[in-house]
């Protein structure tokens, strides 16, 4: 994802991240400096035109998971929701800050597209593999990740060896969350319509490549390898 020119152009990805070892008064003042100032016409459009974000990103609330920084996205590409595990509740269970989101983005935003981005190693899925945490110490924790008790299971069989169950349930929980995402009638009704694609990925954190779903391989297939065969 690419801004047009002019637009969201400013060189990143080269060198240290803005704000590196600074406070973050000093950082943001460097954000003024490097990007806010020579992105200025920019940032001036986002404001006369609103926003039109492409796609709905639903993505982990891990620090090492950049949901623009992965897509190479610029501000009003992406209306992003991040939280542990990326996790978007069954509509009926009622915890509704995700949901209200999705709703937001798809029923009065329009995008185009709805991505659930999962990642390898993550933490609450970890969590959940070993039997959840306290739930007298962490009860907002222990309560969200109970969320994640019908992929645990669904990967029960899976051996342990190599991180294989681990890998395995990150991949089913992209799925389930887009799964949970069909039950809301604003998603039904644009998928019936046309009118937005759903995405299941998943990044490596290691080598920064990403996964994605693919219907007729029926599992998780290297984006790159897609884009080679055309």
């Amino acid at each position: 994802m690419t801004g047009t020119d002019g637009g969201g152009g400013a060189d990143r990805g080269a060198g240290e991240p803005i704000g590196a070892d600074l406070p973050l008064g000093q950082a943001h003042e460097l954000f003024q400096r490097a990007y806010a100032g020579h992105e200025r016409e920019f940032l001036e459009d986002l404001v006369a035109h609103g926003q039109h974000p492409l796609a709905f990103f639903l993505g982990c609330s891990d620090s090492r998971v950049i949901p623009e920084v992965l897509t190479h996205a610029v501000p009003g590409e992406l209306f992003v929701v991040r939280n542990v595990a990326n996790m978007l509740p069954p509509v009926e269970r009622r915890i509704v800050s995700a949901g209200a989101a999705l709703e937001y983005a798809v029923g009065y935003l329009h995008v185009r597209h709805l991505i659930v981005c999962g990642h390898d190693l993550c933490g609450g899925v970890r969590a959940a593999l070993d039997g959840g945490v306290d739930i007298a110490a962490y009860p907002a924790l222990g309560e969200w990740l109970d969320g994640l008790a019908p992929v645990v299971e669904r990967t029960r069989s899976v051996p342990e060896e190599g991180g294989g169950r681990w890998r395995r349930t990150v991949e089913e929980n992209v799925l389930q969350q887009l799964g949970n995402a069909l039950g809301y009638p604003a998603v039904a009704r644009a998928l019936e319509a046309g009118e937005i694609e759903l995405h299941g990925w998943v990044f490596d954190l290691g080598s920064g490549a990403l996964r994605v779903y693919h219907s007729e391989a029926e599992g998780f297939v290297n984006a790159a390898s897609l884009l080679e065969a055309g």
